[in-house]
């Protein structure tokens, strides 16, 4: 059932590849309705999904025995959501790209071959088809920004590829020196999680490759100093590649920070708590102050995820319950909120064809559906209460205080400063009076719009108010990952507050 997730959108871009170029009008909503396939798969794959620990519809057969490769895919409350979540926003930004008339049929098989990567990052359990699938994503990434980008889509485009394949070659480098030690421990190499978290590192050793995955998946996310490259690519990919990008491609970096550096190297994670700590303190408050000043709306949502990610990292190091729970569902929480803000900024964009915050004002007036979708949308990223951003944030600050309450307090002035920058921004562009000429006439959103938006609302709503129909896939498994720690190192999860024991989908710990 795995392998038919990954093989369904590379059979729709084939598909989509044998239609004559002279039909091209066929070709967008063709992708979108091959897209729904995998999004009606893994629908199911949620519903099926039991909440217990371990990997569930697990696949396995040998590659390459004398190397010791599987096709070894499985899910577990840790990547099941992040699957989902990206059959959800594949449709979603293909439907959005009706403005592409250019070379549309590559355009929407890049997509749908970015889909099937980013679906094997997450389902592998053989660390030599998870690094084929995440050095793959990078290509169809590329060419999404470098062809169909903005003015300096060239530029944003190589710089996002140099700065992902260093990652890369590092990730290798690293996967490769575990096949090795495991072939002289235990005879034969291997590429398999379940098998290379036996091995015996060594203090040295395990401090070296820790580093090494952890520099490859930090510049993923990005993790500040790293993220520059993230601005350039955001502000010059088309609207759907922004999506996709902030959506399902920066939890490439997460995901392996908690899969695999947690997972293979639990004493060293622990050791380096104060390291990434801080580097994801940072970036909270240095992605929102940065984001406060942005003159360029797309570029301002675009260094929110800098912030907004080093909560997910915060919590993920905090190596605690609601920690690790609240670093999962912000993964998509934070796919939610700020695919739809760029969807948002996109639809703008398409009607004024700039993204200056200066060029606007008083939109509400004309377009007040328009600027309640993007309130919406606003108030969910900042973290109302009742809506999903909170749930995320919320968990992660309480979870990480007990065993981080310096950097947790410092990580609390990010919230306030989100609905600064947020707020202040919706401010300068839906409220008071329409004084150019171009925003007395702005659009309000036509009913495919609407539909598009709908969704990833209403996902806000439920999350914000019912988390528990997916914190109760995800606890087991974060459960078992801590067990993991403790197990392997003296570390001992610290007790949640009062609070935070009865947010917690079982109690917590």
């Amino acid at each position: 059932m795995l392998t038919w997730l990954i093989l369904l959108p590379v059979l729709g871009a084939a598909v989509v590849l044998a239609v004559p170029r002279r039909r091209s009008e066929v070709v967008l909503p063709l992708g979108v309705a091959l897209s729904v396939l995998p999004l009606a798969l893994a629908g199911y794959l949620f519903v099926a999904f039991e909440p217990v620990a371990g990997y569930q519809f697990v696949e396995r057969a040998v590659w390459w025995e004398p190397w010791g490769i599987s096709w070894h895919l499985g899910i577990d409350g840790i990547s099941m959501p992040l699957v989902v979540l990206t059959t959800i926003l594949v449709p979603i930004s293909l439907a959005a790209s009706a403005s592409i008339t250019q070379r549309r049929k590559e355009f929407v098989v890049y997509t749908l071959v970015l889909e099937a990567a980013t679906l094997g990052v997450f389902m592998s359990l053989d660390l030599f088809f998870f690094f084929v699938f995440f050095e793959a994503v990078l290509v169809p990434m590329y060419f999404i920004i470098g062809i169909w980008g903005s003015e300096r889509r060239r530029y944003a485009a190589i710089k996002f590829f140099l700065y992902t394949a260093f990652g890369s070659a590092l990730l290798l480098a690293a996967i490769i020196a575990m096949a090795v030690l495991h072939a002289s421990q235990f005879g034969a190499p291997s590429f398999a999680l379940e098998d290379l978290m036996n091995l015996d590192f060594g203090p040295t050793a395990a401090v070296l490759l820790f580093c090494a995955l952890a520099l490859a998946f930090a510049i993923k996310v990005p993790v500040f100093p790293l993220h520059t490259w993230l601005p350039d690519a955001h502000v010059e990919a088309p609207t759907a590649g922004s999506v996709l990008l902030a959506g399902v491609m920066l939890k490439l970096g997460t995901y392996g920070l908690m899969r695999f550096n947690l997972s293979l190297f639990p004493q060293v994670a622990v050791d380096w708590v104060p390291v990434l700590a801080t580097l994801a303190v940072i970036g909270i408050v240095y992605g929102a102050v940065v984001a406060i000043v942005q003159p360029d709306l797309k570029k301002l949502i675009a260094y929110t995820s800098v912030s907004h990610l080093g909560f997910i990292v915060l919590g993920t190091f905090a190596l605690t319950s609601g920690g690790l729970q609240g670093a999962v569902i912000q993964n998509v929480n934070h796919g939610i909120t700020t695919g739809a803000l760029f969807l948002l900024v996109g639809m703008i964009y398409d009607r004024r064809h700039t993204k200056l915050i200066a060029e606007f004002g008083g939109l509400q007036k004309v377009a007040p559906i328009f600027a309640g979708f993007f309130l919406f949308m606003t108030f969910a990223s900042i973290g109302l209460p009742g809506l999903n951003g909170f749930v995320g944030e919320f968990l992660v600050l309480i979870g990480s205080f007990p065993s981080l309450p310096a950097w947790t307090a410092v990580a609390a002035v990010g919230v306030v400063l989100a609905a600064v920058y947020l707020l202040w921004a919706y401010e300068r562009v839906f409220t008071g009076v329409p004084e150019k000429e171009e925003n007395r006439t702005f659009a309000d959103l036509d009913a495919r719009e609407i539909g598009l938006l709908v969704p990833l609302a209403v996902l806000a709503l439920v999350l914000g108010l019912y988390p528990k129909v997916l914190l109760s896939k995800i606890e087991p498994s974060t459960e078992a990952l801590l067990d993991h720690i403790e197990a392997s190192t003296d570390y001992e999860v610290p007790a949640p507050g009062r609070i935070a024991d009865v947010f917690l989908t079982g109690g917590g710990r």
